[in-house]
């Protein structure tokens, strides 16, 4: 009997944690008979019933396993570290707000079973906020364009991804992981199906304004180089226009001497525009740097607690028990 492994991580999810473990058993008896699930909660440092509810959860049924995370380790690491620790011969990534919908797994599946190493969900339209939704899809489009990797978009890592795959990104030890570009890069066969993402169905989203940046600057510094690129050229483009006007103003100086006020407005735009400029530009090089600093560093994806149902010698990598 294959092993179907399903990762869910969680943050303050205790509204949602049960009826999603309850979905999607009762999806496996329904839809997958001939499976076996290995259902693995991994807990980001919840602050609320999240933890006792996973603990009750792992009692009553050994398919459930749970990892409690030492702190918040962030949105990329703990799941990624989660999809390491599975057993199955494919491992299935999603959300514990049912915004990636349960009734998908026997499509993923199904496809998986055709022969696809990689199967992930892409949203062709939602019921979150419309706005939005556009701006997320304006920001799909443009990293798509800027990547060297031809990114995918609407996919926010909801899939199902075969053993062999597993087996890679243990061996990418990479400490500051975004799955989404590495399932464009390494060119595994995948299939897309399309759906619809329903509303959040309890609590509240712990995403804000500073995580959906960190997203983005995860993906542009990661994949691309247009931003250290466009520093370059517009560096030699404003050099050249100021030489220009520097020599225009010199010109028209020396043949108007008593005619000709330069002045200092023009200055002082000059030099606010180009020190703003620098300070973006700055910024976007600091970006970079962030992300060098990060993988250089090599420090442990996740620090564990405490795991839960885990009775053989799983794979560990990339962090430390306490």
């Amino acid at each position: 009997m294959k092993k179907i492994s399903i990762v869910v991580p969680c943050y303050n999810e205790e509204e949602n944690v049960v009826p999603l473990s309850q979905a999607i058993i009762a999806m496996f008896h329904k839809d997958l008979p001939g499976y076996e699930y290995e259902l693995l909660f991994i807990d980001n440092d919840s602050h609320d019933r999240t933890r006792d509810l996973i603990r009750e959860l792992c009692e009553k049924d050994p398919g459930i396993k749970g990892i409690f995370n030492a702190k918040n380790f962030g949105q990329f690491n703990s799941p990624y570290y989660g999809m390491l620790q599975t057993t199955g011969d494919c491992t299935i990534l999603m959300a514990a707000d049912f915004q990636d919908p349960v009734e998908m797994i026997p499509k993923y599946v199904s496809a998986w079973e055709e022969g696809y190493k990689i199967v992930i969900g892409i949203k062709k339209s939602s019921q979150e906020n419309k706005i939005m939704y556009w701006l997320r899809s304006c920001y799909y489009k443009l990293i798509k364009k800027l990547s060297d990797v031809e990114q995918i978009e609407h996919f926010t890592g909801f899939g199902l991804y075969d053993k062999r795959f597993i087996g890679v990104l243990r061996e990418l030890d990479d400490p500051t992981p975004f799955l989404r570009g590495i399932v464009a890069e390494l060119g595994f066969r995948r299939k897309e199906i399309p759906y619809e993402q329903p509303k959040r169905r309890a609590g509240k989203t712990s995403n804000n304004f500073y995580r959906l940046y960190d997203a983005a600057m995860l993906s542009i510094t990661s994949y691309t180089k247009v931003g250290l690129r466009l520093a370059t050229i517009f560096g030699f483009i404003c050099s050249g226009i100021s030489i220009v006007v520097a020599l225009v103003y010199l010109v028209m100086k020396l043949i108007w001497w008593d005619r000709f006020p330069a002045g200092m407005a023009p200055m002082l735009i000059g030099m606010l525009f180009l020190g703003s400029i620098q300070i973006f530009f700055i910024g976007l090089v600091g970006e970079y740097i962030l992300t060098i600093n990060s993988r250089v560093m090599k420090r442990p994806l996740v620090i564990e607690e405490e795991r839960i149902n885990f009775t053989d010698l799983n794979v560990n990598k990339g962090n430390s028990e306490v």
